[in-house]
């Protein structure tokens, strides 16, 4: 079994002999990285583990703090903000486990787009074709476990910001129910939206990392049994405008989950969709909050911002005090009666996107074609994070470029939801 240090000199060749071109990474950690190998491999020989994490190369999204480092958040603007005084709770977590955290990975401007193109470090190119987007906010991190330059990646997820690149590069993602991992240290673009999430090649890869940061003890996964799940479907607004391989993707995935027992059924959601749409209509909630993390910073700064990020936070900025609790008290509710809705099911199951990875160069000079892409690669996942669900994407069988099946289940279903993903992952291979 090779050490934990070759397997990092590996990724860090890989790494530096792109270094002129290099998008999936804002920064490397070449002397702390090789330091944290070389401690797990005398913990190895000294016959120690600090669990499951010990010597997995991990790598971090540019918007988590890291002491003594600018937090840039994909912006050029925080190029010149103040270094960061501590590590954010879920780096020291990750350290203290034994991760190798190898650098921090590229992502959208200030995590604020569902594509990922940035037009300040790059556009990292998809695991799967490097002409095709990666996938946003959490772009290099799903690019890099694609690719495997990290054995795992830690992105956020405020709109499908991990399910999407996990959709589009082919590997699992993990969206936990908001507040199950801290968030301080991160910088914020929705305050009642974010969670941080995992990206790996498997459901137990995420569900470790997902224990470390949420500060449990990592346990191994009870695969639950397939057989006799109750799997909904929410047919209607969340099908429209499928590209034809993920439907087909999506018809293979429900045909081998039932041919092992699952009972499938239609179950609708779309009436709650459209009240949480009406509760939105003057702009979305990510929108607003965003607009209020950006309120001294958005107009003296806005020309160096990414244009597309502007202008989703210029549309929240107008709203009212008023308006913006009405909103919050009308999704308090609705979020409970998705708690009702999903509580016959074991799970609720759609493509994670509706799309494959569209090409880079056909939405990097068209703002109109970026918007149009950018609402249908969200829309499947967004409605998640509103309703305050916890999700995960897993690669669909058999396709000629990923995309992911996207399992859901109730609030605070975390670890249940992991369990039934473990159960269906080797179904979908």
């Amino acid at each position: 079994m090779p050490s934990v240090r070759d397997r990092l000199e590996s990724v860090l060749s890989r790494l530096d002999a792109r270094a002129a071109e290099e998008r999936v990474f804002t920064k490397l950690y070449h002397a702390p990285a090789r330091a944290a190998a070389d401690a797990a491999d005398a913990r190895r020989a000294a016959g120690l583990s600090l669990g499951p994490l010990d010597g997995v190369i991990v790598s971090i999204k540019d918007l988590f703090d890291v002491q003594g480092e600018p937090t840039l958040a994909g912006s050029a603007i925080l190029r010149e903000a103040a270094p960061a005084e501590r590590d954010a709770p879920v780096v020291a977590r990750l350290r203290r486990a034994g991760a190798v955290i190898v650098g921090k990975t590229n992502m959208s401007e200030f995590a604020f787009s569902g594509i990922g193109i940035n037009p300040h470090h790059g556009t990292p190119g998809n695991a799967a074709d490097p002409a095709r987007v990666p996938g946003g906010s959490s772009s290099g991190a799903g690019v890099s476990v694609g690719e495997g330059t990290s054995e795992i990646a830690i992105g956020t997820d405020t709109g499908g910001s991990v399910r999407i690149p996990a959709s589009l590069n082919g590997v699992v993602g993990f969206k936990p129910t908001t507040g199950r991992v801290p968030t301080e240290g991160a910088y914020p673009l929705s305050w009642s939206l974010d969670s941080i999430g995992p990206l790996a090649r498997s459901v137990a890869e995420c569900a470790a990392a997902d224990a470390v940061m949420a500060g449990l003890e990592p346990q191994a996964l009870d695969a639950m049994p397939v057989a006799g799940l109750r799997i909904g479907v929410p047919r209607g607004l969340l099908f429209t405008e499928t590209e034809d391989v993920v439907a087909q993707g999506f018809e293979e995935a429900l045909s081998r989950l039932s041919a092992a027992g699952a009972r499938i059924v239609e179950h609708g959601i779309d009436d709650l969709l459209a009240a949480m749409n009406d509760a939105t209509a003057a702009a979305p909630l990510v929108a607003i909050e965003a607009a209020a993390v950006h309120a001294d910073m958005h107009e003296p700064h806005a020309a160096r911002y990414d244009r597309n990020v502007l202008a989703r936070i210029r549309r929240g900025a107008g709203v009212s005090a008023a308006a913006y609790l009405r909103l919050t008290e009308t999704r308090r509710r609705l979020i409970a009666a998705m708690d009702r809705r999903l509580a016959p099911l074991d799970v609720l199951v759609l493509p994670a996107t509706a799309t494959t990875a569209p090409p880079i160069a056909a939405l990097e000079a068209d703002d109109e074609a970026f918007m149009r892409a950018n609402l249908l690669m969200l829309r499947n996942t967004t409605w998640g994070n509103l309703f305050d669900l916890t999700g995960v994407s897993l690669p669909m069988p058999g396709l000629p470029r990923p995309a992911g099946l996207m399992l859901m289940k109730r609030n605070g279903h975390d670890r249940a939801l992991l369990e039934v993903a473990a159960g269906m992952e080797p179904l979908l291979v």
